[in-house]
């Protein structure tokens, strides 16, 4: 029998934002955390009776709720301050100073709520060269060091989508600081503010490569090395249908299948393989006989075997194809207090690997937005009992504090 998810009962104040804070707001949110998001405020339409509320662009929203806030008004604040006594863990995704400026920085709310952990992320350092300038997932890559490392020999560095600093080195580095503060309020009793940014998290993800750099492994430049496409049995081949399979058989009992299943055995190449000389032509023949073959020709060569070749598989075929390992699932597997599930339908009995719950819509491949607003006023009944009118009211689409409220 499963518990309930490890972050049950932790409540979250997630400012809303794009990308890196959003991520590690879901991230706490699958894990089981109440994540309440706080929108902007736009009259008229937030909060307002008879209005639908206003889609965000945010597409990161599982397992949340939003309210909308007017933080132009003293009340506006005031209810966020309160809020902020009750809560576990604050998301603040804005450049330095921007809460601050609304009274609302660490050092206040944590005057209120000692056992508060705030974590608050950028894309520069905060104390860098670079703290005033605005920037995305390209330029923290690029003054980490960690984009000089990607791209082929010969041609520019080459951004992997926005995985790298965005998400890896922002949002889940800052997931990874919350859960570390929240270990250790456990022990002191006390919060603390938990700072993350992109370039430090980006670089540090790259401390394996970047230390390479001075061993044969990664000292001959980019694009060149055993594992970053230099080596001919570590890499990609298009097939004859264009498909791709991807090659990675760095042992020589994988290489010796390898080259048994591409039918090259008997050439020589097990003893020569690492004769650099020859591995341009080494990689022309893998080319070559790749091209052979489609794709799943390839598959039915090498699926079962220890010859480290697989498929280069593309998200709508996992989203559509059985037998694929294309459901969306928790990132790790806890067999006692499983997180909650992505993919709808997930089976009680499968929790600890599927993880637990109905599961959302879009099951991981489809984003879905959560309005400014939407289901917020459940939420704080939630957290604190609260209900409109007695408790707090609406200004100009925005929530407020009641002056006179009973909290």
């Amino acid at each position: 029998m499963t518990g309930a998810p490890p972050l049950a009962g932790i409540k979250v104040l997630e400012f809303a934002g794009l990308a890196p804070g959003p991520f590690a707001g879901m991230l706490l949110a699958d894990a089981g955390a109440s994540i309440l998001r706080v929108d902007r405020a736009i009259d008229g339409q937030t909060h307002t009776p008879g209005q639908t509320p206003p889609a965000t662009e945010d597409m990161l929203t599982r397992h949340k709720s939003s309210v909308a806030v007017n933080l132009k008004e003293p009340a506006g604040v005031a209810l966020v301050k309160r809020l902020a006594a009750r809560a576990d863990v604050i998301i603040d995704p804005f450049r330095p100073g921007v809460l601050e400026k609304l009274g609302l920085g660490p050092d206040e709310l944590l005057r209120l709520n000692p056992r508060l952990v705030y974590g608050r992320m950028t894309g520069f350092r905060r104390d860098g060269k670079y703290k005033a300038m605005a920037g995305h997932d390209i330029n923290y890559l690029a003054v980490s060091g960690a984009l000089s490392l990607l791209g082929r020999d010969g041609e520019k560095p080459h951004p992997p989508w926005n995985i790298l600093a965005d998400f890896a080195g922002g949002g889940a580095v800052l997931f990874q600081g919350v859960l570390l503060a929240l270990m250790a309020r456990h022990t002191t009793g006390r919060g603390q503010v938990v700072e993350a940014n992109m370039v430090d998290g980006a670089s540090y993800l790259s401390t394996f490569p970047r230390m390479a750099l001075k061993t044969p492994l990664g000292d001959r430049g980019r694009g060149r090395n055993m594992l970053d496409g230099g080596c001919p049995w570590y890499d990609t081949y298009e097939t004859k249908d264009g498909g791709y399979m991807s090659v990675g058989a760095l042992e020589p009992q994988f290489f010796k299948l390898l080259i048994q299943g591409l039918g090259l055995g008997g050439q020589g190449w097990e003893e020569n393989r690492f004769d650099e000389a020859r591995w341009p032509e080494l990689k022309a023949l893998f080319e070559a006989t790749f091209k052979s073959r489609t794709r799943a020709e390839w598959e039915a060569v090498f699926d079962g075997t220890d010859a480290c070749c697989t498929p280069v598989l593309g998200y709508p075929e996992l989203e559509t194809e059985e037998g694929r390992e294309g459901d969306m699932r928790p990132s790790v597997t806890l067999r006692e207090t499983p997180c909650l599930g992505v993919k709808k339908g997930s089976a009680a009995a499968d929790a600890a690997t599927v993880g637990q719950g109905a599961g959302v819509e879009g099951e991981g491949y489809k984003g879905f937005t959560l309005g400014a607003g939407e289901g917020g006023e459940e939420r704080l009944r939630e957290w604190a009992g609260w209900t409109l009118g007695r408790d707090y009211e609406v200004n100009k689409g925005g929530l407020v504090l009641k002056e006179k409220s009973r909290l």
